[in-house]
């Protein structure tokens, strides 16, 4: 292996593991580092990059032991020698795992920490160019699915990252904001504005930990602190079903964002209906600044029209629901232009292998004219 592949494997690895890949796909890149197993090169360096750093608690206790556990086995198993420091840190970590589990005063937490690094498109993915740490939920299947993180969320985040002329300078919006990834990236590529959303209370407050984890303004709408703070990112708890034009009234985006946000037939008409509010508000507001549609016509052209843009990426995992929100905004009079292979994104996050960016849909909606 030459050593700049080498030395890119090794980055993925780590990079996975900060990511909190589940522990197969952190077991495939360690062999696909050292050639075909867990060699002692690459034991030595997880020992060193992934596995020192204890910022996590718990979490980490439990999703180190895990990874620990797998590599020693795999490197047993291929009679590759298992270095004395694995053993060691293995050790450290069960009795860690074990006091922690004794401890009756500890509450457990369904929490875990992930740190998504997305790589440059220019550099063959050996540079990192953004890092969003994110609080998310290792419980998916029992109520937290706003605190989790989806394939959609990540698609329309490299999309964000592959073509940042579309949004700089413009004021975005996001529906369904969940973790609030999406957010992170909007403000990497210099939104003016951002203002993401989500009708679940417990979600919104995670997502504000979120933003303030990576160092984002979350100040209430009108602060001083907001108005002079570069990362100018906003929360708002917004209920599809209650949100009305007063509701709305502040908010004229340029860009409407959703990721996973077509899943329930129930929820379509009202989700169909503030669109229709946020599109049609931005039809009323004027011409946009003529410099900025110049700074991205180069990008798509029709985003240089007066009208906003919503883009919506969604995982089609029940096909009647998502015929019935074609059918609901064929009715409401949106254009819906699937642009997932015409303006793919590029693939900025080669080492997480569980993402799987094949199954994600790209949705282009405007207003009809």
């Amino acid at each position: 292996m030459a050593a700049a592949d080498e030395e890119q494997q090794l980055l993925h690895l780590k990079l996975a593991f900060l990511a909190r890949e589940p522990p197969s796909c952190v077991l495939s890149l360690a062999r696909k580092a050292g050639g075909g197993s867990v060699t002692p090169p690459v034991q030595n360096f997880i020992l060193a990059n992934c596995t020192g750093n204890n910022a996590w608690g718990d979490q980490k206790c439990t999703y180190v032991t895990t990874i620990l556990k797998r590599i020693i086995a795999e490197a047993e198993l291929s009679s590759d020698i298992v270095i004395d420091g694995l053993y060691e840190e293995f050790g450290q970590f069960m009795s860690s795992k074990s006091h922690l589990q004794n401890n009756s005063s500890l509450n457990r937490t369904e929490k875990i920490y992930r740190e998504i690094s997305f790589l440059s498109p220019t550099d063959d993915n050996k540079l990192v160019s953004l890092v969003a740490r994110l609080s998310c939920s290792t419980n998916m299947l029992e109520g937290d699915t706003g605190c989790s993180l989806w394939p959609s969320s990540l698609f329309l985040s490299e999309f964000i990252l592959s073509y940042p002329k579309i949004f700089s300078k413009k004021c975005c919006f996001e529906l369904g904001s969940g973790v609030g990834l999406v957010g992170v990236c909007l403000n990497y590529v210099g939104a003016s504005k951002v203002i993401l959303t989500d009708g679940d209370v417990s979600t919104l407050e995670n997502m504000k930990a979120n933003m303030e984890m990576n160092k984002l303004c979350v100040e209430k709408e009108g602060s001083q602190l907001l108005k002079e703070n570069k990362n100018k990112v906003q929360c708002k708890y917004l209920s599809w079903e209650e949100a009305s034009e007063s509701v709305l009234s502040d908010c004229m985006p340029d860009l409407v964002l959703g990721a996973d946000i077509i899943y329930d037939p129930v929820c379509v008409p009202h989700l169909i209906r503030v669109l229709s509010m946020l599109l049609r508000r931005g039809n009323n507001r004027g011409t946009n600044n003529v410099a900025n549609k110049e700074e991205i016509s180069n990008e798509f052209s029709s985003t240089a029209t007066e009208a906003p843009v919503a883009y919506i990426a969604t995982v089609i995992r029940n096909v009647e629901t998502f015929n019935c929100f074609e059918k609901a905004a064929a009715d409401a009079n949106f254009s819906v232009v699937n642009i997932t292979n015409s303006e793919a994104p590029s693939s900025l996050l080669p080492y997480m292998l569980s993402y799987d960016r094949s199954s994600v849909q790209l949705l282009k909606i405007t207003l009809s004219t």
